[in-house]
């Protein structure tokens, strides 16, 4: 386990109330299989914040096999010069605001606030490719349009390139989810 999620399972009872494994058997209990129904049930019964609803939840998921976390560590398994390329995102759209959810696919994961704003994925071996969905804006050199569910896309192979800009366009994308 990477040494962040066992800071966020640390801080747990002080920020929610309870340890990951009283969480887990209270999700026990409710026999729910969907992750919007156990996020739901978290925070409209328990009062957590949505951030730490997103991860108990995905923790729990995790139990039964490769998700979450797992899926992220297989996607850079083989392409992990890439992997502080996705935690450096990870990191600034987290301080967006504890709204924001990681939703780990098997070969991407989507960020999503009440919509899908933006997908990470490491395309190549070489580059992560971020989608950001930017409807109406104008494509540049950088911020490639490409249509879909993601307007636009912005190839990085490299820490340095989570930069300013491509923070300012993640930003507005995470403002009009």
């Amino acid at each position: 386990m990477d040494a962040e999620t066992q800071k966020r399972i640390d801080g747990l009872p002080a920020n929610t109330g309870k340890s990951l494994a009283e969480w887990f058997t209270l999700l026990d209990g409710a026999h729910l299989e969907k992750h919007g129904e156990m996020m739901a049930l978290l925070k409209s019964e328990h009062g957590v914040s949505h951030g730490f609803a997103n991860f108990i939840a995905l923790m729990y998921r995790n139990q039964d096999g490769p998700q979450g976390t797992e899926l992220v560590d297989k996607q850079y398994a083989a392409k992990p010069a890439l992997r502080p390329i996705y935690d450096a995102l990870v990191g600034v759209i987290s301080a967006f605001g504890d709204d924001v959810e990681l939703a780990p696919k098997s070969a991407s994961v989507s960020l999503r606030r009440s919509k899908q704003f933006a997908l990470i994925a490491p395309t190549t071996k070489t580059r992560v490719d971020v989608g950001i969905n930017l409807k109406g804006e104008p494509g540049t050199d950088r911020l490639r349009a490409t249509g879909g569910m993601c307007t636009h896309s912005v190839g990085v192979m490299s820490v340095d390139e989570v930069d300013d800009e491509l923070r300012g366009w993640l930003r507005e994308a995470y403002s009009r989810a």
